[in-house]
């Protein structure tokens, strides 16, 4: 049986964790600690390692999937994972406008460190003030067709859309086999 490593990554809030356990078939490894941050107004606990989960994609194909944390702080963990990774996901939020350069440096941090084949992922789409994926796109640096990556909308509380964005990845990672 052939095993992959996806890393799913992307800012503090972008939905990496819940896409971790909702892709997963087996109970998540998740590294977690409570914050004590300015950050706190926006979530409980926050991912200080990483996530782990694993998913019989089919029968001949495991993926080990790995969340990363969402702030610069832990960029040791990002650097180690993307390391190892067969390909990566990068999840961004489409109403945090804020977020979007953050959501840059982390997309040029992983292209440097690993040659291997991406999706960015549009989570939040259906929030009040989500952006148009058109304006996501230019405002990551898209804005020629030549250099654009896939571009996927995913929900990370659904399965089908997790699962679809994951089969997006593993049909470009087939490609550059």
């Amino acid at each position: 049986m052939e095993s992959r490593r996806i890393v799913v990554t992307g800012i503090l809030g972008a939905g990496k964790s819940t896409f971790v356990r909702t892709a997963s078939e087996t109970e998540v490894l998740a590294i977690e600690r409570k914050i004590t941050d300015e950050i706190s107004t926006l979530k409980e606990k926050t991912t200080v390692a990483f996530d782990f989960g694993k998913l019989l994609l089919t029968p001949n194909l495991e993926l080990q999937i790995y969340g990363t944390p969402g702030q610069s702080r832990f960029e040791f963990m990002w650097e180690m994972l993307i390391n190892w990774a067969s390909a990566y996901i990068l999840l961004v939020a489409a109403h945090k406008y804020s977020g979007f350069e953050e959501a840059r440096e982390l997309l040029s941090f992983m292209k440097q460190r690993a040659q291997v084949p991406m999706v960015i992922g549009l989570t939040h789409m259906d929030c009040s003030g989500a952006l148009a994926p058109e304006e996501i796109i230019n405002s990551l640096g898209y804005q020629y067709e030549e250099n654009k990556p896939t571009f996927v909308t995913v929900n990370p509380h659904e399965r089908t859309s997790v699962i679809q964005a994951i089969n997006v990845l593993i049909n470009i990672m087939n490609l550059q086999d």
